[in-house]
Parts: C-alpha cells; sequence; structure tokens
C-alpha cells in the first residue's frame, strides 16, 4: 500500500464518519423537534400560576457556591430570594473565599451565628460557622477551601428541603425558573433530576440580578456560542432526555432529589467534570438499584449566563470541559454498551464515546489527511465537494434547524446574530484529551466554566456543530 492509498483510505474513513455522525444529529434533531412541540402546546396548560399558590409543590432549596464573589454575590442572593415558588430557602456556601465575600453577606442580609446543625451526610472541608438571617429564609455556610463540588455538597448537607437546585454564583435567573425546572419532579414522582437550559446573556442589560433586555453580543465569539448553547441544550439535550438517556445537567443550573444525590455520593471532589459525572452515578446507581426514575430536561429559557469572550478563556474551558468528558468515560467504562443500563447504556455512553471523545482526534486526523491527498493529487474535485458538505456543510444546516427549533418555540434572543462557522476547538478538545490524566479540585473562574452547561460536552467541529456537552 502507498502512501497515497493510505490517505485516500483514511479520507473515506473520516468522511463516512462525518456523515454518520450528522445522521444521528438529524434523528435527535427530529426527536427534539417532536419534544419541543408536545411541550410548548402543554405549556399553554401548565398551570404555572396554580403550581405557585399550590400546597403540592415539595418546598426547595437553592444551593449557591460561592468563592471570591463580594461584587456580586448580594444582588444574586436577592434575586434568589425573590424567586417565584411556593417555598423556598437559599444556602450560601463561602468556599473559604480570600476576599470579603461572608462580610458582604452579613452586613447585607443582617446574619447572625447559628447553631443550625448540618447533617454531614456527604463529606466536605470543616465548616467554620453557619450564619442565617432573622427576617430571609437565607443560611450561610461557611467553610475551609475545598473547591465547587465540596461547597456543593456542603450546601446539600445543610439543605432543609427535599427538592435541591444547585447553580452558580453568578447565573441569572428567570423570575419562575424554580416553578419551571420544579414542574417535573411535582408531575411525577419517579423524576430524580431536571436540568435547565442556560442562554448566553453576553449583550444583555440587566439590573439587580434580572434580564431587562435580552441582546445579541457585539462581539463575535459570543455570538458563535449562542448557536452552540442552542444546539446542545434545545436540539440535542431535549432529544436525550426523551429517551432517558441524558448525561449532562448543567453545573450552572438544575435541579435534584436530595435523597437521590445523597444516594448516590454527592458531587466528586477530584474531576474537572463533576457535573456530567453526578448525572452519569446517578443513573449507575438508580439503575443498579432497580429504581423506575427519569432524568428530565426542561427547554424554556429560563437561566442566563455570561460565556468567554476572548479565545484564550475560551480555550481554557473547553480543554477542561473535554478532560472532564474522558475522566467520566473512564469512571463509568463499565456503563458502556451495557444494556443493563438501559438507553444510557446502549446509546448515551456510545454516543459521547464515539463522537464527543473521538470525534476531536477523528477531525484532526480527517484534515490532516485532507491537506496532505490535495498536496499529493490522490483527491479528486467531486470527493473534495463531499467531504467540504460533510464537514461544514452539514453542520452549518444543523446549526440553521436548531435556530428554527428556538424560533418555534420560545424566541428569547432577538436580533438573529452572526453565525459563522469555526473548528477551533476541535484542536483545543484534542489538548485537553492529551491532557486528560491531568485532575484538580480548584476552582476554575466564573469565566472560563460559565453556563456550560460544568461538564464536557461538544461535538466534533465545535463551533459549527455545538455538540451536546455544553455546560
Amino acid at each position: 500500500m502507498t502512501l497515497g492509498d493510505l490517505v485516500v483510505y483514511v479520507n473515506y474513513f473520516v468522511l463516512g464518519y462525518f456523515l454518520l455522525i450528522n445522521a444521528v444529529y438529524l434523528v435527535l434533531y427530529a426527536i427534539s423537534f417532536a419534544e419541543i412541540a408536545d411541550y410548548v402546546r402543554r405549556d399553554v396548560f401548565s398551570g404555572l400560576a396554580e403550581l405557585f399558590s399550590s400546597n403540592y409543590a415539595p418546598p426547595a432549596t437553592v444551593v449557591v457556591p460561592a468563592y471570591n464573589e463580594r461584587a456580586s454575590i448580594a444582588d444574586s442572593v436577592r434575586s434568589f430570594l425573590t424567586l417565584h415558588y411556593p417555598l423556598h430557602e437559599v444556602v450560601v456556601v463561602n468556599d473559604g473565599s480570600t476576599d470579603d465575600t461572608l462580610e458582604v453577606l452579613i452586613r447585607e442580609f443582617d446574619l447572625h451565628e447559628s447553631d443550625q446543625p448540618v447533617r454531614r451526610q456527604l463529606e466536605t472541608a470543616p465548616i467554620r460557622g453557619v450564619y442565617a438571617s432573622p427576617t430571609e429564609r437565607l443560611i450561610v455556610v461557611d467553610k475551609e477551601n475545598g473547591g465547587k463540588s465540596d461547597a456543593l455538597n456542603a450546601g446539600i448537607c445543610a439543605a432543609g428541603y427535599p427538592l435541591v437546585c444547585c447553580m452558580d454564583a453568578d447565573i441569572i435567573l428567570e423570575e419562575d425558573a424554580l416553578l419551571r425546572i420544579a414542574r417535573p419532579l411535582v408531575e411525577e414522582s419517579s423524576v430524580a433530576a431536571v436540568g435547565g437550559i442556560v442562554r448566553v446573556a453576553n449583550g444583555s442589560r440587566f439590573e439587580k440580578g434580572r434580564i431587562i433586555e435580552p441582546k445579541t453580543p457585539r462581539k463575535a465569539l459570543p455570538n458563535f456560542q449562542i448557536v452552540e448553547y442552542l444546539r446542545a441544550f434545545i436540539a440535542v439535550r431535549t432529544a436525550w432526555s426523551r429517551l432517558n438517556a441524558l448525561l449532562i445537567i448543567s453545573g450552572a443550573f438544575g435541579m435534584f432529589r436530595r435523597r437521590d444525590v445523597i444516594a448516590a455520593g454527592g458531587y466528586a471532589g477530584d474531576t474537572v467534570g463533576e457535573d456530567m459525572e453526578l448525572v452519569t452515578r446517578m443513573h449507575r446507581v438508580l439503575r443498579e438499584n432497580d429504581r423506575v426514575y427519569k432524568i428530565s430536561f426542561v427547554p424554556d429559557p429560563v437561566a442566563w449566563t455570561e460565556v468567554p469572550d476572548t479565545v484564550r478563556v475560551l480555550r481554557r474551558q473547553r480543554d477542561r470541559w473535554h478532560r472532564g468528558l474522558i475522566d467520566t468515560l473512564f469512571r463509568h467504562r463499565r456503563m458502556l454498551f451495557n444494556p443493563r443500563y438501559g438507553a444510557v447504556g446502549t446509546l448515551g455512553m456510545p454516543y459521547f464515546f464515539l463522537f464527543e471523545f473521538l470525534g476531536p482526534v477523528v477531525e484532526l486526523a480527517g484534515y490532516v489527511a485532507f491537506m496532505g491527498g490535495l498536496a499529493l493529487g490522490v483527491i479528486n474535485l467531486p470527493f473534495a465537494v463531499a467531504f467540504f458538505m460533510a464537514a461544514v456543510g452539514l453542520g452549518v444546516l444543523l446549526s440553521t434547524a436548531a435556530v428554527f427549533l428556538e424560533e418555534s418555540g420560545w424566541s428569547a434572543i432577538p436580533g438573529g446574530g452572526t453565525w459563522r462557522s469555526s473548528q477551533s476547538t476541535g484542536s483545543w478538545r484534542t489538548l485537553g484529551t492529551a491532557r486528560s490524566t491531568r485532575s484538580g479540585g480548584r476552582w476554575p473562574s466564573s469565566r472560563s466554566c460559565a453556563g456550560a452547561p460544568s461538564g464536557a460536552r461538544w461535538s466534533v467541529r465545535a463551533l459549527t456543530r455545538a455538540g451536546t456537552t455544553g455546560r
């Protein structure tokens, strides 16, 4: 076999791979379209107002981990306290901040030390004190630094209600966000967790923790990510939810039954993809205990976050997400292709292994082989056109379909924006693969891990095709 023959074979393999992954996406899009159409119909009769005044909605605890958030923590907490919900409390966990985050909370909410016990049902770093507000349902747990996962576990332990909503301190929620994300848990006792959609807030105007005027960003990079988030959340995650194979609930905004999170062991502190790892482990534990359950996704535009607007920060974010994906797949490799775990083992895990994990490597090899084929003169024009259409053209088509799905439902982002393609994140995710053996429990900056959906999940041609791993 000559070098030219090898290059041709590699190009045909990659072309077939691109066609296969886009065919899978088309199937997922079709499922999502049907599910969203049904959701919109049901939403007309959702009775959110009745749920808000109902005594049947279980009380919920909003868990907010905070590390050096002095600038925004007061406004964020006020917005969380005023969310529309029959009965909820807010638990803020100060994870050993080196600034005066705790002092700001004490001053703004007139906190005093409390003897309220924290049930240590999960392992956490030592707790230094608990503070309570005399006028609000607000608890502040002050603890030694242990990382975001450790802070979330401490908040779950301190939670006094059966539902816990875990979110980032800098997330911006719609006023009815808790009602919408809790509704599946209220309607079906078998639902163990629910993920909410996260939207790009860059360019929008907001005041006191509320979106006042949604707008598209002026910079191109955040605009790229708008389409990514549409594809990752609305166009794909909705389908995985319908198949009960959803492996990701964004660390920025998700609700769980407290008992199920504790039974699964809480968030792992030794992974960079703690949100995906927890949801995958919950699937595993619930299946192994023969529980009839569902992990759902709510496709409403309910949460907003700022995404990276520089290439350097975006590169670090995607590298981290991909390493988190690899770590989760390795930890739970016994679930891969295992029918004991239902659709998760036979569909969800294989998808993430074949397309999300291997995708960047196949993509990079494909582009190298394609350029090599052109240089050697072994690729003809028809093949070049087919390769381009499979690698880019179908991705653009799918992105357009994702925008159509969003427009047909809610149209939360006005003005369109700039939808362009880029291949950069494929190489960043390849670097993440090479560094996947590294781990750490340090807090990432809020700008480097915003929204994404925390975890690893983006598709082969990320900015063109926006994979399903967006946190």
